[in-house]
């Protein structure tokens, strides 16, 4: 397992802690096309909440994080 610095926006401690990344089970377990419709609502919360946690600037990154999570898989898949 690799050691990585805390980083709130890519590389949550709260998400790092096991063999593989918190997405990386999401995506095996919903696959494609649920992984995409996850993304696509956690950068839809993250947006939503952005003002009314007290670190709107990190909210905004984690949506931004999200979409181009979903964009890459949808790259990746033929743009489908």
């Amino acid at each position: 397992m690799t050691t990585t610095t805390n980083d709130p926006v890519n590389h949550p401690d709260h998400y790092t802690h096991s063999k593989i990344e918190c997405i990386e089970a999401i995506e095996a377990a919903l696959g494609t096309e649920g992984t995409i419709a996850f993304c696509k609502g956690n950068a839809l919360k993250y947006v939503w909440r952005a003002n009314h946690k007290g670190r709107p600037k990190e909210d905004l990154e984690k949506a931004v994080w999200y979409l181009q999570r979903a964009a890459k898989l949808i790259s990746e898949n033929d743009g489908k």
